[in-house]
């Protein structure tokens, strides 16, 4: 059995998808101040000296804390309608070309799952997304994680918990920066910042 494991930001998109969807949601001068409340621990962050996740964490409940998960998921739907000019030809067409492999393929990412999953609507059916979940309750958003950001170390903790059997599998892996290391390194082929060109 073969997988294909792929980033999404960066990777199958053109640029980080976090903020252009916030400012999609929550236009442009909400989603500054926002960043401007959290520049210091944005700097902080930058400098290693505030978690990455916290971080993340905050500015998406400063911006989505209490809003209706129905409304977020119809919002995040219209976002991957109108941006499919942020995915990369080139990566779509190795995940169609591998699902007609018959090989399973994962998205793999730190991005919210509700906005990565409409990007691939027409293969739902063929494609798994791993990324970070919201908590949501009484219909509402928290501002929290339910997950740890699928970053990093977590990225492998995934794929491992979704295909322990490790001699059992080829896996492929693409990513484009630091957060996808570990999986890199664990893969039996990887490439890094692919589908460029």
């Amino acid at each position: 059995m073969t997988i294909y494991a792929f980033d999404f930001d960066g990777t199958l998109t053109r640029r980080d998808t976090f903020l252009v969807f916030a400012r999609f949601a929550k236009g442009t001068s909400r989603t500054f101040f926002a960043i401007m409340l959290m520049l210091p621990l944005l700097v902080m962050m930058k400098l290693r000296l505030y978690p990455n996740w916290r971080a993340k964490q905050q500015l998406f409940s400063l911006l989505f804390r209490g809003m209706p998960i129905d409304q977020f998921d119809e919002t995040c739907r219209r976002f991957a309608v109108e941006n499919q000019n942020l995915l990369r030809p080139k990566g779509l067409q190795t995940i169609e070309r591998a699902i007609g492999e018959g090989s399973k393929v994962v998205v793999i990412t730190a991005s919210i799952e509700n906005w990565v999953k409409p990007f691939f609507h027409d293969l739902s059916g063929d494609i798994r997304i791993e990324g970070t979940r919201i908590d949501v309750r009484n219909g509402k958003l928290t501002g929290k994680f339910l997950t740890k950001n699928c970053y990093g170390r977590e990225k492998l903790k995934r794929i491992k918990k979704l295909y322990p059997a490790r001699s059992s599998y080829r896996l492929i892996a693409f990513g484009d920066s630091k957060g996808d290391s570990h999986l890199l390194r664990y893969a039996d082929e990887k490439h890094y910042k692919p589908f460029r060109h």
